[in-house]
């Protein structure tokens, strides 16, 4: 399963566009695979280009949330917006305008919602 490999020293492991520093994996096997992966970048034995298609394959994907999801997602965790904003970390109004369709969740607010749709609120709070 593994590609072609080439170097880097001792740089960051990642370019900007891979994957923050709290990774979160598809799966157990994945999260192996992908550590092992980084392991090899990480001694130069395994190119930025080829670590980045094991951040896209190991990692858990983000995708964009309707305002109507974003509702039922927040109702399924059986929480009030206020609650729900709280353990995001974000405000209230925020929450409220993503539910009205008035604004959109980006970058890392949409890894928090796909983390809670993956894992439960519990999991992020």
């Amino acid at each position: 399963m593994m590609k072609k490999k080439s170097g880097v020293s001792s740089k960051p492991a990642l370019s900007k566009r891979s994957a923050p520093a709290d990774k979160t994996y598809r799966s157990k096997v994945s999260a192996a695979v992908h550590q092992t992966a980084e392991d090899f970048h990480k001694a130069g034995v395994m190119s930025k280009k080829t670590m980045r298609e094991f951040d896209i394959s190991c990692l858990t994907p983000i995708k964009p949330f309707a305002p109507k999801e974003i509702e039922k997602l927040r109702k399924r965790e059986d929480t009030s917006q206020a609650v729900f904003a709280h353990h995001l970390g974000l405000s209230t109004n925020l929450i409220s305008q993503w539910e009205r369709g008035e604004k959109k969740p980006r970058g890392a607010s949409l890894k928090l919602l796909t983390l809670v749709e993956k894992n439960g609120l519990d999991w992020v709070a």
